[in-house]
């Protein structure tokens, strides 16, 4: 069985899982985000072009990836953004953060977006397969971070 993705718009009651799988996979003390802000984060109404996404396999969500408007406060200048990529560590290493990261720029592409930014500290190589290319370091949250970009246009 093939996985599937699905829009977190289409199903809001996916948000909270979502937003829990973000919480625990990408904030620690002493950054200030519970599973509630980031459920409204993802809620709320889009900034442009924006939409979260939740893979299944079977009727079981494994994973998540979003367009995000911002996603690191030091480039509020660059939009929008590959953001928040997980996938359930016993269902890495099958392809689903790839697929996860087409799906996005799929949608990307279709709202006519030419860009996508992405910051990582641990992923560089995965993006960079899929064709993003570096653009420099960053600093978030007291680490460095590789700041990735993909053209879109054809």
């Amino acid at each position: 069985m093939s996985p599937r993705i699905l829009a977190v718009s289409d199903r809001p009651d996916l948000a909270p899982l979502v937003a829990r799988w973000l919480v625990d996979a990408f904030y620690r003390p002493p950054a200030d985000m519970t599973t509630e802000a980031m459920t409204a984060l993802i809620l709320a109404p889009p900034q442009g072009p924006e939409e979260s996404f939740v893979l299944f396999e079977g009727d079981r969500p494994i994973g998540t990836a979003s367009l995000a408007h911002d996603d690191l406060p030091s480039r509020l200048d660059l939009t929008p953004w590959l953001a928040g990529v997980f996938v359930l560590p016993e269902h890495r290493g099958r392809g689903h953060a790839s697929a996860l990261v087409r799906h996005v720029e799929g949608f990307a592409r279709a709202a006519s977006v030419a860009e996508l930014w992405l910051y990582t500290r641990t992923a560089e190589p995965l993006y960079a397969r899929l064709g993003w290319q570096r653009a420099g370091l960053e600093q978030n949250n007291g680490h460095e971070v590789a700041l990735m970009r993909r053209r879109l246009d054809p």
